[in-house]
């Protein structure tokens, strides 16, 4: 299983040459399957360049995780190139609501005066699922999702194929809950990343920083180090950067990270645009 880091920012797109070594795009991981299905987590703007490499690619079926409905999550769905795509079928996953439809909230920012063309005129074939309670199958692989603590339905994912697992939990505070003391049903997101073989974490956060933003749905880098050993992660991969962080500070969260989790076989590291993360 590989997973390639199309976006990794977080709360807003930050390009310009201060964000050029870690990117400035909004979340969006591509996960491959092995039937050749395309798996996306998230539609930030890092799924415009997604987009254009599946159409680049001749992909036809491809499926869509939402973790939530956050705009820095959904922006760059209108801008995806395969929804524009008459051949191209999208499934298009997210947390369910007992009030409004996945569809009906989708479609909002599809809707003037926020945008010309409304959702029921795609010309892809879109479909719109609720987030099953218990695992379900994608292209082979076997998926789960739970909810975590952050503001609105959010949900983490796990990814399992072939021997290897990916969690991804760009948008999750876990330290509101408590994760030092804990056993690991008793801490948030434990049972999507115990003993995931790769942990995409948010780590937006400096502690010197996160004292102000206490409840905001994000973690400090100290909070993510510490939930990857509360749940025995093999590898941690710090996502959702901070939009005021230049990549100098991001190198300090880095190190901060690797110096927090001294004698680990493998050392915490940031995501980056264009990384390829191998499994298994």
């Amino acid at each position: 299983m590989r997973a390639t880091i199309w976006g990794c920012r977080g709360s807003v797109p930050t390009p310009g040459p201060e964000t050029v070594a870690f990117g400035g795009n909004t979340s969006c991981v591509e996960v491959s399957m092995d039937d050749g299905t395309a798996l996306a987590l998230d539609a930030g703007t890092g799924i415009i360049g997604l987009g254009e490499e599946l159409r680049g690619r001749g992909t036809r079926r491809i499926q869509l995780i939402l973790t939530h409905l956050h705009l820095d999550h959904l922006e760059g769905l209108r801008f995806f190139a395969p929804l524009w795509d008459e051949r191209v079928t999208l499934d298009i996953w997210g947390p369910p609501s007992p009030v409004v439809s996945l569809q009906e909230r989708i479609s909002r920012s599809f809707s003037p005066p926020l945008f010309p063309v409304d959702l029921r005129h795609i010309p892809a074939r879109v479909s719109f699922h609720d987030l099953p309670r218990r695992p379900w199958s994608i292209g082979g692989a076997s998926l789960t999702a739970a909810l975590v603590v952050h503001p609105g339905p959010t949900v983490g994912v796990r990814v399992e194929q072939g021997g290897s697992s990916l969690a991804y939990l760009p948008d999750h505070e876990p330290a509101l809950a408590g994760i030092g003391a804990r056993t690991p049903d008793w801490i948030s997101g434990a049972a999507i990343a115990e003993g995931a073989d790769v942990l995409i974490h948010d780590a937006q956060y400096l502690a010197r920083e996160y004292e102000q933003k206490i409840g905001w749905g994000h973690s400090s880098v100290e909070d993510a180090v510490a939930f990857s050993h509360a749940v025995g992660a093999r590898q941690l991969v710090l996502f959702h950067h901070e939009p005021a962080h230049s990549d100098g500070d991001l190198r300090l969260v880095e190190e901060r990270a690797q110096s927090l989790a001294a004698g680990l076989a493998v050392p915490p590291v940031l995501a980056r645009e264009g990384m390829v993360l191998e499994l298994g």
